[in-house]
């Protein structure tokens, strides 16, 4: 069941069972705005029932990534009249290649969904895209009427696409930030993740962040995630780099993340020094093709 909770006038969180899914709603005078909208008809019937409960205005959605759990319930919406598809640039290209192949991770939670088979499991890409070919910062504003969502995209992180809300005092984050789990590494460039968080940290206009899964953080939280990022690269660079430290996989207990998270962590950063894809200055014009991550490609499904 839905649980839904306004965090400032007008802008609201619902929170879904599944996948501990986080769905931002913003009420404007002429349009609201839906930020992620689940995996599937089943969960995005969910969240168009919560909103439809606190308002009639036509929406418009934004997808934060490209990610399964964020952008299956799109058909849902458009089939109550959305045209409005928000993403990244690279979210568009990244859905249209990769969104079918996604399907068998909702199995279980979604079978219509996993098995194209029924009402509202087409895949809807996005038809609106942040300004640029996606391998800069960069912003854009949509107007609700008498409230503007500023969308925005501030490097490489969890993927190659992550698009941040922010609207008042409130930031929706997407997967960015992560709460009450370790963060996913399977897609993520995660020296330069570090910087991003610490940039999300330093907007001073936001007081509440509002993750993809979990409850609404304070500006710490964001800034405690990038130190502890920062401590688990550094500690398996000096292990990698130090002979007398043995396997690098000896030393997972001292990692703050869990064995299994740690172990995507490492696998991720050796795949992105294979590609020459390290440093903390990369950008996404420096991405080689096949760097897209599993989660992405549909390989775990």
């Amino acid at each position: 069941m839905a649980r839904t909770q306004e965090i400032a006038d007008g802008i609201y969180v619902i929170a879904t069972d599944d996948y501990r899914l986080n769905t931002g709603l913003i009420l404007g005078a002429d349009k609201a705005m839906v930020i992620d909208t689940g995996a599937g008809p089943r969960q995005g019937a969910e969240i168009f029932r919560a909103a439809r409960k606190i308002t009639d205005l036509p929406f418009v959605v934004v997808n934060t990534h490209a990610h399964y759990d964020h952008f299956f319930g799109n058909a849902v919406f458009a089939a109550d009249g959305t045209t409005d598809f928000w993403a990244h640039p690279n979210a568009e290209r990244a859905m249209e290649r990769y969104a079918d192949r996604q399907r068998g991770y909702v199995e279980t939670l979604e079978p219509e969904m996993a098995h194209h088979q029924g009402p509202n499991t087409d895949i809807i890409p996005p038809t609106r895209l942040l300004p640029g070919d996606g391998g800069r910062a960069s912003f854009t504003r949509v107007d609700l009427g008498d409230r503007a969502v500023t969308l925005f995209y501030l490097g490489l992180g969890h993927t190659d696409n992550d698009v941040l809300a922010g609207v008042d005092e409130v930031l929706f984050t997407g997967d960015i930030v992560e709460q009450g789990a370790d963060p996913a590494f399977d897609d993520s460039f995660p020296e330069v993740w570090v910087q991003t968080l610490a940039t999300v940290a330093g907007l001073d206009r936001y007081h509440v962040f509002v993750p993809g899964h979990g409850t609404p953080v304070e500006r710490t939280f964001v800034q405690r995630q990038s130190e502890t990022m920062r401590e688990a690269i550094d500690r398996i660079a000096a292990s990698t780099s130090n002979p007398e430290a043995g396997p690098t996989t000896a030393a997972m207990y001292k990692l703050p993340y869990d064995a299994g998270v740690t172990r995507i962590l490492l696998d991720r950063l050796a795949y992105l020094e294979e590609k020459g894809m390290m440093g903390e200055d990369l950008s996404v014009e420096d991405t080689p093709t096949g760097v897209t991550g599993p989660i992405t490609t549909g390989e775990h499904a």
